[in-house]
């Protein structure tokens, strides 16, 4: 299979440059907007892996304002060939300004400015290889049945990130999938927890996408731009919530069932995670979307000052 990340990747990419701001003793600069966005993405699934295709020539402008004398002065940022044949530390960033003074808020731009370039372009790469591909690998019949054998002589523990296999669950279709159990601890409390996996707001602080958090038995839920959707199937405040959830690019009306306990120990919180009903074919990218989408993205909100959590 193939997927064209063309139209998906201008508006990646134009969301997370677009607005870049530094500042320093000299001034503060922005982007303020994308010039000019040529090329092309692409995301291929052959025989179980995902191969990626990307070759962009971007042009950004800035715009900023002298600390000292307030004046304002605009330049550009060259991007000529972002791809993957290059790491993204090794990509060429070009930063100019037009003519006159000013040429502290260029080496502002040079400097922080091409750092914060580059931070943009690694989380448009990981949304590539996670976000967007989600549900990619689509095993053939003989595949699957190979990793299903493999999958059956693995050892099943709950430890993180281990996989303990149901030989054919079948919830919506029939289709074969796996159980992902995940164990993650953090240095918050069991009811903040809850509350980051059920209060609207904080959603959407995590996961930076607009969401639908109806909190009750029933309720629904929908996150990161429709990716992905499912209901409440039962809350206990501060302890679990069980989950009817699916990805969008898994087969119509196929859900698989998560369950997350809260147990406090010491001063910390360890999440469980048991996802029953994942397709085979999605093992890997789901428990990647967990670790990264969800898990990881709290451990960033939890560590902002309380004011930003509010």
């Amino acid at each position: 299979t193939e997927r064209d990340a063309t139209g998906w990747s201008k508006n990646k990419l134009k969301e997370v440059l677009v607005g870049l701001a530094v500042e320093g003793e000299a001034g503060r600069c922005e982007i303020s907007e994308l010039k000019q966005l040529e090329g092309e993405a692409s995301c291929s699934s052959r025989k179980g892996k995902l191969i990626f295709f990307y070759e962009w020539n971007l042009r950004l402008g800035w715009k900023g304002t002298v600390k000292e004398s307030g004046e304002k002065h605009k330049g550009s940022v060259e991007i000529p060939n972002l791809s993957e044949e290059n790491e993204v530390d090794d990509t060429e960033i070009n930063v100019s300004k037009k003519k006159g003074e000013g040429d502290v808020l260029k080496d502002l731009m040079r400097t922080e400015g091409t750092t914060k370039v580059r931070e943009a372009l690694r989380d448009y790469l990981k949304a590539l290889k996670t976000e967007f591909t989600l549900g990619m690998i689509l095993p053939t019949k003989a595949t699957a049945g190979r990793e299903l054998v493999a999958e059956q002589g693995r050892s099943g523990t709950a430890t993180q990130d281990s996989v303990s296999p149901q030989s054919l669950d079948t919830i919506g279709v029939k289709i074969p999938t796996v159980k992902i159990l995940m164990r993650e601890t953090f240095n918050s409390p069991a009811d903040e927890l809850y509350s980051i996996f059920t209060t609207k707001k904080l959603v959407q602080k995590f996961s930076k996408c607009p969401a639908v958090v109806e909190a009750e038995k029933g309720g629904k839920l929908r996150m990161f731009d429709g990716c992905v959707s499912g209901e409440y199937a039962e809350l206990v405040p501060s302890q679990r919530i069980v989950l009817k959830w699916r990805c969008r690019s898994w087969p119509d009306e196929h859900y698989a069932t998560v369950a997350l306990n809260f147990k406090a120990v010491a001063a910390q919180t360890e999440v469980q995670l048991e996802c029953k009903g994942v397709p085979l074919s999605d093992e890997d990218s789901t428990r990647q979307w967990w670790k990264q989408q969800y898990f990881e993205a709290i451990r960033i909100l939890l560590q902002q000052s309380p004011d930003k959590m509010e």
